[in-house]
């Protein structure tokens, strides 16, 4: 069924390419039909439109998110700053963990990965950088949740998927996790998001103490122990929100 709200030329391009998932490589147009809901002429003409203006590239075996689309989002301001700032000690952080370091932010009701830094044989993780995951069955997730009670009461009123055996699913539950999360400042996540993988996050704030981000460290849950890197995680995540409050101070003046 076509989404009401696509009643545009623009909406309709861009449910063309909010289609495409991270993993991703290339799409088919039958497939694109299907998950906007749209005319099969219509994302026909509009996705070789976006062929055209350098958004989609097309192969023998269907579209992929071009070149073009990676120059739009490196332009996004507040993630290029954040990104760019973050490097630094999001590397200082791999080097003492050796484990998979993410950095993230909200959209919505996801948790969008900016950065992922891990070695060639780390354990196996959904996230990708530029991808999105439901925020109750991750640290990072759950860091945003536990400081916004607008946002935590509409992911605690709606129904919560299950990605493994072990995601929290229940909403009372998955509220007292995010109440233990408000009062220590660290998150957690075991396996909820895949099997064998458990994490540890922290937030970063902003100048005015709002979650503006937020890191984490995971490993897989055979060896990695998450509380033994709450000292450094909480460390990264401080300098990171004191450098970023000073800099939107400076820019302020």
């Amino acid at each position: 069924m076509v989404d009401p709200g696509l009643n545009t030329v623009l909406s309709k391009s861009v449910a063309i390419l909010r289609a495409f998932n991270s993993d991703d490589t290339n799409v088919s147009l039958a497939e694109l039909v299907r998950r906007t809901g749209l005319h099969k002429a219509t994302v026909f003409r509009l996705a070789a439109e976006l062929v055209e203006l350098r958004l989609l590239e097309k192969s023998e075996s269907g579209y992929r998110l071009s070149g073009g689309m990676f120059e739009l989002g490196m332009r996004a301001a507040v993630e290029r700053t954040l990104l760019e700032v973050a490097m630094p000690f999001l590397q200082d952080l791999y080097e003492r963990t050796h484990e998979i370091v993410h950095l993230g932010i909200r959209e919505g009701h996801h948790v969008v990965y900016v950065a992922k830094l891990g070695g060639h044989r780390q354990v196996r993780s959904p996230s990708r950088v530029g991808g999105r995951m439901p925020m109750h069955c991750t640290a990072i997730g759950k860091v945003f949740l536990a400081h916004d009670p607008i946002v935590r009461r509409e992911i605690l009123s709606a129904p919560l998927e299950r990605r493994t055996p072990h995601t929290v699913a229940t909403p009372g539950r998955l509220a007292r996790q995010l109440s233990t999360v408000t009062s220590t400042g660290v998150a957690y996540e075991r396996e909820e998001s895949a099997l064998g993988l458990t994490c540890i996050a922290v937030p970063v704030l902003d100048e005015t103490s709002a979650v503006c981000a937020a890191i984490s460290v995971a490993g897989p849950t055979t060896r990695f122990r998450p509380e033994a890197h709450t000292a450094v995680l909480r460390a990264t995540g401080a300098a990171l929100g004191t450098i970023l409050a000073r800099r939107s101070s400076s820019d302020g003046h």
